[in-house]
């Protein structure tokens, strides 16, 4: 088999370019998802029987089909009931719903763990939903919730390659166009390939970095943290004092 990846290097600028549209694709649609399952999540931990059902329901539905048929029904079957929308922000619609049904179940998980009695004391003293949530239960959660998120986040990244079926100019498209002018699929594909895999590893890079900033028992209280705690070596000022 004779190879030659001097076409690799002819198209690269090409292929970056379109590796941009990707990121772009990805981080809107993920940003989206990660607010809407944020509050989705707290729909599925509400009291309300009514809404915890229709939250299921959204989450059973849309992590139960493939991001390909949301995808179809955005782009192909929404203009047969009057609504027609460009490529990208059909996509940027579909990978939305997709990635906010996933990530309802993460952050539920995540709020989940933290224990009842933290936040029946909070309400104790009178503290508020809003407060109890930003003041309690995210900084625990958010341990808890970064490896399985940042998972998802990977896999989004990668499906974000389905958009070329819908004409998304987007890398896989891109490459597509490429390898079938040149007639260097295998080329053209492994340099995809690897692009692809230093995007998720940027992402593996920051889910470590994430993970190590949570690691508190290991660190340590920050210098911040500590004149707020007003902790001297690692000991209350009062015990330190009466000692």
């Amino acid at each position: 088999m004779d190879l030659d990846f001097s076409v690799v290097w002819k198209n690269l600028p090409t292929l970056l370019n379109a590796a941009i549209m990707t990121v772009v694709l990805t981080l809107i649609s993920q940003f989206i998802g990660t607010i809407a399952g944020f509050f989705l999540a707290l729909g599925r931990l509400s009291r309300m029987a009514w809404l915890r059902g229709l939250v299921w329901t959204y989450v059973w539905i849309f992590r139960g089909t493939p991001v390909l048929l949301h995808l179809f029904f955005v782009y192909y079957a929404a203009p047969m009931f009057g609504v027609t929308l460009d490529a990208f922000p059909a996509a940027i619609i579909a990978f939305s719903v997709s990635s906010a049904a996933y990530n309802t179940e993460i952050f539920r998980a995540g709020l989940q763990a933290v224990h009842i009695g933290q936040i029946e004391a909070a309400q104790a003293i009178g503290m508020r939903y809003p407060a109890i949530v930003r003041k309690i239960l995210l900084p625990q959660a958010v341990r808890i919730i970064i490896p399985p998120y940042m998972s998802n986040f990977i896999s989004h990244t990668k499906n974000s390659s389905l958009a070329s079926v819908i004409t998304v100019q987007e890398l896989m498209l891109t490459a597509q166009a490429i390898y079938s002018s040149t007639y260097r699929a295998i080329e053209i594909l492994s340099a995809t390939g690897v692009i692809y895999l230093c995007l998720t590893s940027c992402l593996t890079g920051l889910q470590v970095l994430l993970e190590g900033q949570m690691k508190f028992e290991e660190r340590g209280l920050s210098a911040r943290r500590k004149r707020l705690l007003k902790v001297i070596d690692g000991e209350p000022v009062a015990i330190a004092a009466s000692a």
